[in-house]
């Protein structure tokens, strides 16, 4: 088939290259555009754009899908379908208009559980045990159109969203050959009444409330790694956590965010129970281990850290 691609992170490059190898002729691919990352700002390209760029297929990275000329960019591409994997943008009615067939979209969970920007962290959060990929019929609502397929996998016990996404998308990738295989197949309506949501995630999810539970906190940790990551404050100074576990029988009746031992471990007390911090990282400093962010920073037991 006919198609134009629309993906942008590293969740959309396993199903870019499973089309390209399966010998369906990718018109166009439809990326974000290049933006500024890192301390010095260089302009860098999705990975989905640079994919583009390697295999020679044409490319389009427009700031918006709304004005005229980038719709009549995607009409050119007279697709037969539209393939979204992780584009990043709500793609509007008369956009999803455009092909002769209709859009599809790789998600990252099985729908109508997690709905929405953050499937991978938000199942992550809950503390699912199982998740997947669904591919879904695109329409104007936020991910409730017919599915077509899905394929369900349990969640590691310390599995975080970097590596739950990287799975997912290589299943993703090869849910979507299968089932444009099989095409024409009906797709079955969601079950509205059993749809959960989930939200961007933004940088300031990552400050931790150390009155939530120590299970919660090391959740969030798996959740939001590698980005945005947890961080915290001491003497005004942002600090970034990484790699934190529960501690088994932690302590009760000390004020959340307390240090509670600093040796053989780093251990705070949450709102219930306590996690152990493996690494630190203080602001515009390299990233430390614990027992040497505690030598160098003079940690001490007792000391309260700001929820």
């Amino acid at each position: 088939m006919r198609l134009v691609f629309f993906g942008s992170p590293d969740f959309a490059v396993p199903s870019l290259k499973a089309l390209v190898t399966s010998g369906h002729e990718i018109t166009l691919v439809v990326s974000q555009p290049a933006r500024p990352v890192g301390r010095h700002g260089h302009l860098s390209d999705p990975a989905a754009a640079r994919l583009a760029k390697s295999l020679s297929l044409p490319l389009f990275q427009p700031a918006s899908l709304r004005p005229d000329e980038a719709v009549s960019r995607l009409a050119g591409g007279r697709a037969d379908l539209f393939v979204v994997a992780a584009y990043g943008k709500i793609l509007p009615q008369r956009v999803l208009d455009l092909p002769g067939l209709f859009a599809v979209n790789v998600h990252g969970s099985v729908l109508p559980r997690w709905r929405g920007a953050s499937p991978v962290q938000a199942a992550i959060l809950a503390g699912d045990a199982t998740t997947g990929v669904s591919i879904m019929k695109m329409e104007a609502g936020m991910d409730t159109g017919p599915v077509f397929a899905t394929e369900e996998t349990a969640i590691g016990e310390n599995e975080n969203a970097a590596e739950l996404g990287a799975r997912l998308a290589e299943m993703g990738a090869g849910l979507l050959v299968r089932t444009l295989a099989a095409f024409p197949r009906e797709a079955t309506p969601q079950d509205d009444s059993r749809a959960t949501y989930c939200p961007k995630i933004t940088r300031e999810d990552g400050l931790v409330d150390w009155r939530r539970p120590a299970g919660e906190l090391v959740r969030r940790d798996r959740a939001f790694a590698p980005w945005p990551g947890l961080f915290t404050f001491r003497r005004k100074t942002r600090l970034k956590l990484a790699s934190l576990t529960l501690v088994a029988g932690g302590p009760s009746g000390l004020p959340p965010g307390t240090v509670i031992s600093i040796s053989p471990s780093l251990v705070v007390a949450c709102g219930e129970g306590a996690v152990a911090v493996a690494a630190l990282q203080a602001e515009g400093r390299k990233r430390l281990s614990a027992a040497d962010f505690v030598r160098g920073e003079r940690v001490a037991p007792g000391e309260v850290w700001p929820s």
